[in-house]
């Protein structure tokens, strides 16, 4: 058996008596879903040997438990040209291009990247649904990290709401951005009216966004971002709030003369692997379009 599949845990004094379930669950943060799978087949063992979960553990005994598992999609899968970054037992990482929706919805049933995903997923014998851990824009491009096994999309889910896991976005404003580094902290809202566009609201959500100043060119300035929070078009409405839109973002406000669609990219993507514990780094390269507005 595939050793990246499996928890591996040597129980403690504290565990003592215990139930394998409990433990699961109250230290390890093991959804009840999760635990369900788990329950289905034989899965978990206690020094190589085949026990259920209500068994009460011993201090020194080792318990593994496999997390990862074939489940059906509901998603059809296409042959499409997909760039995969990275890949180990329990997450996919993908440079998404721009111009390709994350999620088949009513507008975009097919060509999407769920559909190439599962594409891919499918040519390679396996069977999985499309679990992605993060989303970005249509005509964002970057890093979509996609979990293997609801196993992995909770605990990432998990440690994404403690601010473990950071994502850097590489974007070009209009203009020379007079500051060098700092965050915009306004609250956003849905525009009154509409269901897509966002706006700078009092009673919004809460929303942070860290920013630095990368490059000041004649007409724009490169600049990185990194959400603390995670609101639809954040990063878009507090760069428009600030004075400085991304360029190509014609939603809100962006000059439209360097290039088609909002410059902005998903460059960077850290995260704790909750089977190893190690620290994992993605980086996704600038696509050409915002590659040529730096060469100058």
């Amino acid at each position: 058996m595939d050793k990246d599949n499996l928890f591996i845990y040597q129980l403690q004094p504290e565990d003592e008596g215990k139930r394998f379930e409990n433990l699961l669950a109250r230290r390890f943060h093991f959804s009840r879903k999760v635990l369900q799978k788990i329950k289905i087949g034989q899965n978990v063992w206690v020094d190589g040997k085949f026990v259920y979960l209500n068994t009460r553990g011993q201090a020194g005994q080792t318990l593994v438990v496999k997390v990862s598992e074939d489940e059906d999609s509901t998603i059809v899968g296409e042959n499409l040209p997909i760039d995969i970054i990275y890949e180990d037992s329990l997450f996919l990482a993908v440079n998404k291009p721009p111009g390709q929706v994350v999620h088949p919805n009513s507008l975009y049933k097919s060509g999407t990247l769920a559909n190439a995903v599962v594409g891919y997923w499918e040519s390679k014998g396996e069977s999985r649904p499309f679990r992605p851990v993060s989303r970005i824009d249509r005509n964002t491009s970057g890093i979509v990290l996609i979990a293997k096994s609801r196993y992995a999309h909770q605990q990432l889910a998990r440690v994404s709401v403690k601010n473990q896991v950071e994502k850097k976005y590489l974007g070009v404003v209009g203009g020379s951005f007079p500051l060098d580094k700092g965050v915009f902290d306004s609250p956003i809202g849905v525009q009154p009216g509409s269901k897509i566009v966002r706006e700078i609201h009092p009673q919004g959500q809460l929303a942070l966004t860290l920013f630095e100043t990368i490059q000041r060119f004649s007409d724009y300035t490169l600049m990185m971002f990194i959400l603390i929070t995670g609101r639809t078009h954040q990063i878009r409405v507090h760069c428009q709030h600030s004075g400085y839109p991304l360029l190509g973002d014609e939603l809100y406000g962006g000059d439209m003369r360097y290039i088609a669609r909002q410059a902005l990219h998903c460059h960077s993507y850290s995260f704790v692997n909750p089977l190893s514990g190690k620290n994992i780094t993605i980086k996704a390269p600038l696509p050409e379009d915002m590659q040529s507005l730096l060469d100058v």
